[in-house]
């Protein structure tokens, strides 16, 4: 086991902001996860997961214990037989947006609209990722853990995850228990690319018969587009996407919303019971636009879900301007905003 001290975490996350992690492993293997967790246990350290680094904040202070970082490859497929599905299973340290170019390229659909997303396979099913109408609980098999607390491990089917908007029992209910090693997804060979997101519609003419690559491509453009894409020496991409979950609520919570101003973009939440409205859309209505700044913590220029280092930003200013639009929202709209990335040393 390779085993660094006070290794540098910022440079190894998207948004670039934190300090040290007193200890840090790469894992290669199963077998290397395994050890290295048993090597934390017995010195009573705490243990943090780290994948691509793309949808977390690590404190200023760094992280105490074991950063163990997952980069296990390797990507097999195989067609189910008499049907039009084929089974991927990815390991963990695959790059996300290299293994859906990897389905596209098959003709296989399913996450061509979750192209472009950083970040690596095994954080997927942690955060149920989402974009474009599609999620990838929508197309997971079974996802395969190390279970922590029993040291073994274990692989639970799509029934089992416990998936819904942006959450999973992996950060929910067993939050900390599991560690992602390998994903499985079920993609439809020679499959339709799904259209139902209004940006990928307008990208379009009516009528037309995009391909699962011409689909995926517009995806990252509209990613890039809203600085949501990867893109070195782009100030708008030090960020850790999307920093609030888009509101899921009760309909009469609407009317509410609409007395403070007027009435909100509604989009379906899965049951008839609630509605989803847009987290960008109640921060600029509360007052922030994009652009805004906050010493050197900002709003993207191109995305108003985006929180960005514009360069020197310390976790702290980044929290706080985080705070500050929470508190806004809340004041006008009687709505609590949910953070999506992992916070890590706090």
């Amino acid at each position: 086991m390779n085993l660094e001290e006070n290794k540098p975490l910022a440079p190894l996350t998207t948004m670039g902001v934190g300090g040290p992690a007193r200890y840090f492993v790469e894992a290669r293997s199963e077998e290397e996860i395994a050890g290295a967790y048993a090597w934390a246990e017995e010195r009573g350290l705490p243990l943090f997961v780290l994948g691509g680094g793309s949808n977390l904040v690590v404190s200023d202070n760094g992280f105490p214990g074991l950063v163990l970082r997952v980069v296990l490859k390797g990507v097999t497929s195989a067609k189910s037989a008499g049907s039009d599905e084929v089974l991927f299973r990815a390991a963990a340290g695959e790059e996300w947006d290299s293994f859906v170019q990897r389905a596209v390229e098959a003709n296989c659909a399913g996450i061509e609209c979750l192209a472009g997303i950083p970040g690596s396979v095994g954080g997927t099913p942690v955060q149920n990722v989402g974009a474009y109408g599609q999620e990838v609980a929508s197309v997971i098999d079974h996802v395969r853990a190390f279970d922590l607390r029993e040291r073994s491990f274990v692989e639970f089917p799509a029934s089992e995850c416990g998936f819904a908007y942006r959450r999973s029992r992996f950060n929910s209910a067993d939050k900390g228990r599991f560690l992602v090693t390998r994903v499985d997804f079920r993609l439809r060979r020679d499959g339709a690319p799904t259209l139902k997101y209004a940006d990928l519609q307008r990208a379009f003419s009516e009528g037309a018969t995009p391909t699962l690559a011409e689909v995926a491509a517009t995806v990252r453009r509209i990613r890039q587009s809203k600085g949501m894409l990867l893109v070195a020496d782009d100030p708008d991409c030090r960020s850790a996407g999307s920093f609030f979950k888009n509101p899921v609520v009760a309909p009469e919570s609407i009317s509410k919303i609409a007395a403070a101003g007027k009435e909100p973009p509604q989009f379906p939440a899965g049951d008839a019971a609630h509605i989803k409205i847009p987290a960008a859309w109640l921060i600029e209505q509360a007052g922030f636009s994009k652009g805004h700044t906050r010493g050197a913590a900002g709003i993207s220029s191109r995305h108003t879900l985006a929180l960005v280092n514009r360069g020197g930003a310390t976790a702290a200013e980044i929290l706080a301007l985080a705070e500050e639009i929470r508190a806004a929202v809340a004041g006008k709209f009687g709505v609590s905003l949910e953070m999506e990335p992992v916070l890590v040393g706090f």
